[in-house]
């Protein structure tokens, strides 16, 4: 129960925080600073990975670092970024969000907790040095990025 209290107290407070700045953010700003959440989720989800995949040896310290960093930007509020004037793309400022990550709410919040409840998971199972749960939590974290692309992002 502490958990879930836990989980709802960070996804609104980083809501929260996120729309006041949002409010006065440019569309274009707002894809920008997206495309830079997402592209530090998957450095650090393919740090993991990496180590991971090597068989040698497994550093905790690393796996931890980059686990701290995903549930920090899953418990951020991204979803403030998804202001009216960025569901599309505007110069060379580019968006594959799809015009249903706009509309469906109660879908991208279903997608949005699952993917913080994993990413916490990740963290936790990272802090323990667990390399068997580790990379049972990272599945998790990767099948819920692959639900939020397969429903609310374009393909190239």
């Amino acid at each position: 129960m502490k958990t879930q209290y836990r989980l709802v107290f960070s996804a609104v407070a980083g809501m929260l925080a996120l729309n006041v700045s949002a409010a006065e953010l440019k569309p274009e700003d707002a894809i920008k600073l997206r495309k830079a959440n997402y592209n530090t989720l998957s450095w650090n989800m393919n740090k993991i990975k990496d180590v991971l995949d090597n068989e040698m040896d497994f550093d905790a310290k690393k796996v931890a670092a980059a686990s701290n960093v995903i549930a920090a930007i899953a418990n951020s509020g991204m979803g403030a970024l998804y202001i009216p004037g960025s569901e599309k793309s505007i110069g060379d400022m580019k968006t594959r969000a799809k015009p249903e990550i706009f509309t469906d709410g109660e879908g991208v919040k279903a997608v949005a907790v699952k993917f913080i409840q994993t990413a916490n998971k990740l963290q936790t199972a990272a802090a323990s040095g667990d390399k068997v749960a580790v990379a049972q939590a990272f599945k998790k974290v990767g099948a819920s990025c692959k639900a939020c692309h397969d429903k609310y992002r374009a393909k190239k």
